[in-house]
């Protein structure tokens, strides 16, 4: 132990005291306002529909809960308790060449911590997705997904992590900025790829048919100047009775895909809505302002790297003896979100921002009131709580509150 060890366990201890404290202010919340609709919402949803919101709400909290203090028993054993150090060790002992038995190390750590988060993922998907109505996977459809998740991650992810080990060993100083330039290609390609490469592996993708919907839709993207390779239909519901609606893709090969549980959930005019307001984020820019920041991010942690992988006391203080490249990207990876946790507010209240911004969007492309009565079903069917804790949501949520953005919006119509 050093005083980087003292330093990183009371920022563990910081960390997730503040994140079960805000998980019990937003299971409190929401359970003492399971009783009555809001307001807002009384000539909208019922009660039942509130009740199951509120149950499936504290629900997945207290397996968020679960989940976390595994996460900080792994990380725990993986760091001080000796697991990368061993592993490290090991490998070093087996393998002649450096980088493949550090590739081969991370390999390791990371398929133990993959197959120590099935117990969870399997619980929260048969369990209380199950119990909502939502699973609609089966256990072979699980373990098929798994299987593929990790074929995908060892053909894709090691061969970046190799040639980031080399950059690393080879060009001095400056590998930071190196790898930085290697890692924003590789998101970008991969962007580019997604909806004709990688979505097709896990979804089957069909072309919106003919007729009055697809029409609307032509009609909304003439009218807001955008150009896609397609119209689609997913078929969630092979795993999920949740819905969505999404663009991916890059520059000539941008997709427009809808959920087949959506298109079966909301009536022409509300998925009208619904993407205008998708539009409005790529009208609004908010995809490159996203990459920007993740850009810069990522080249200030690089640099971060760059300057602790010379320091002793860094692997010695999570329990590393012998200092590496990989030991040191991998104790990076595990321990930055501990120190970074009280960024993510700020990330949320941006992203909460442009999200008032897409649906400003959508009220001046398409009818308000059909972006609010898509977005209630949409509430109501994914059994999103009404009722949010304010710290809670104002430190987690990527979406404003359901009762704060349908008061925009009806602002929004009131001003226009």
């Amino acid at each position: 132990m050093n005083s980087f060890t003292l330093i990183f366990l009371l920022a563990l201890l910081i960390c997730y005291t503040v994140q079960f404290w805000l998980a019990k202010r937003q299971s409190d919340h929401v359970a003492s306002h399971r009783s009555a609709v809001p307001d807002a919402f009384k000539d909208r949803v019922s009660l039942e529909a509130h009740q199951k919101a509120a149950d499936y709400t504290i629900e997945k909290g207290k397996l968020g809960t679960i989940d976390s203090i595994i996460g900080i028993v792994v990380l725990l054993l993986m760091t001080l308790g000796g697991g990368i150090n061993a592993a490290f060790v090991f490998w070093a002992g087996h393998i002649v060449s450096p980088m493949l038995a550090g590739i081969t190390a991370l390999a390791t750590i990371f398929l133990v911590m993959t197959l120590i988060d099935i117990p969870t993922s399997l619980y929260q998907t048969f369990v209380i997705e199950e119990k909502y109505g939502f699973n609609k996977s089966t256990p072979k459809q699980f373990i098929k997904d798994m299987l593929l998740q990790l074929g995908l991650g060892a053909a894709i992810g090691f061969p970046i992590l190799a040639l980031i080990l080399w950059v690393m060993d080879s060009v001095g100083s400056t590998w930071w900025l190196w790898a930085w330039a290697i890692i924003i290609s590789f998101s970008l390609l991969m962007s580019w790829l997604f909806p004709t490469v990688i979505a097709p592996l896990f979804n089957k993708f069909t072309p919106m048919q003919e007729g009055s919907l697809k029409d609307r839709i032509q009609g909304l993207l003439a009218r807001c100047g955008f150009n896609s390779q397609g119209i689609f239909i997913m078929d969630g519901s092979k795993r999920s009775g949740h819905g969505n609606a999404y663009f991916t893709g890059l520059g000539n090969n941008k997709r427009i895909v809808f959920f087949d549980t959506l298109v079966n959930s909301l009536d022409e005019e509300e998925l009208e809505a619904v993407l205008a307001h998708e539009l409005g984020h790529f009208k609004r820019k908010h995809v490159i302002k996203m990459l920007v920041a993740t850009s810069i991010i990522t080249l200030i942690s690089l640099a971060i790297l760059g300057w602790l992988i010379n320091e002793p006391w860094f692997y010695n203080g999570l329990g590393v003896e012998q200092p590496s490249n990989a030991a040191a990207l991998l104790l990076f990876m595990l321990v930055s979100p501990v120190f970074t946790f009280f960024m993510q507010p700020i990330s949320a209240y941006f992203q909460r921002k442009f999200e008032f911004e897409a649906d400003d969007f959508a009220a001046s492309n398409a009818k308000a009131t059909k972006m609010i009565s898509g977005l209630v079903k949409l509430y109501e069917e994914n059994a999103s709580t009404l009722t949010p804790d304010p710290l809670y949501s104002a430190f987690h949520y990527s979406h404003p509150p359901a009762a704060i953005r349908i008061a925009h919006l009806e602002t929004k119509m009131q001003s226009a």
